[in-house]
């Protein structure tokens, strides 16, 4: 199947070279080379989130394989949604779906099942893609999207990602797409944020899965976040890095309402 952008000329730039010129105010010309397992990144309208997201892309190399994990905001479809094959297009172009790796996913991770219907209007993985292209023009993607799975749905998926990708004979990353605090005061927000934050960069999946659920943090994509984390730990990553914490009131100016953005890397 083909999936056309749902998103471009709203959320972020449809016309080809305004895109560009956003992603290189974002990401600069030259990119960096340090390896990742994973990246936690953001998934807001490009104004917002574009200079988090842009700072963790331009830090990690980006292989020709990535498997992008969203949160699925809308409910539709299986709950926990893969897309096997097809291609996925924004306005820089056409990106293929890894289809190797996407079956090979199939067989290590039951609960994933072939679904179109949940990738359809989801911008929450939309929104990576053209910094993954502006990044690697060769990349192709593996897209998984999430409804509410519990932790031992989380540790499960993440064990099947972590034993595909050691079975797989090239470099692939992870991405988990999520936005942070949702529409509470910037000091509310942080003070929650960094809670959540902690865990990410300390490796730990139950500690995050257990934070937000306590602490009713709305990380909105916490699920592909554990997930991701299930799979790090199971590959030895025992550390991350914070890259970049914002808020949308650092753009609009208004501190009295935001929304937190977190960028991470997984080395």
């Amino acid at each position: 199947m083909l999936r056309r952008a749902a998103y471009a000329g709203d959320w972020y730039p449809a016309n080809p070279g305004k895109l560009e010129e956003a992603l290189d105010s974002y990401m600069g010309r030259a990119g960096g080379e340090d390896e990742a397992v994973g990246v936690v990144a953001p998934h807001a309208g490009i104004q917002y989130s574009g200079p988090v997201a842009g700072a963790v892309y331009s830090r990690v190399r980006v292989p020709d394989t990535v498997i992008v994990l969203c949160v699925n905001h809308r409910g539709v479809g299986a709950p926990a949604a893969l897309l096997v094959s097809g291609e996925w297009e924004t306005p820089l172009g056409r990106v293929p779906i890894q289809e190797d790796f996407a079956q090979a996913l199939m067989k290590n991770a039951a609960l994933l099942e072939e679904d179109s219907s949940a990738h359809s209007q989801e911008h929450s993985l939309e929104m990576q893609v053209p910094f993954l292209q502006h990044r690697n023009r060769d990349v192709s993607i593996v897209p998984i999207c999430l409804q509410r799975l519990d932790l031992d749905e989380c540790r499960a998926l993440g064990q099947g990602l972590a034993r595909t990708i050691q079975g797989f004979s090239s470099p692939v990353l992870m991405v988990a797409s999520t936005d942070m605090t949702h529409f509470e005061s910037q000091e509310t927000a942080r003070k929650k944020d960094m809670l959540a934050i902690e865990k990410v960069l300390d490796v730990d999946p139950e500690g995050l899965y257990q934070v937000v659920t306590r602490k009713r943090i709305s990380m909105c994509g916490f699920i592909p976040t554990t997930a991701v984390l299930c799979a790090c730990k199971a590959l030895g990553v025992s550390k991350g890095t914070l890259v970049q914490y914002a808020t949308s009131g650092d753009v609009s100016g208004d501190y009295s309402s935001v929304v937190g953005y977190a960028g991470v890397s997984l080395p």
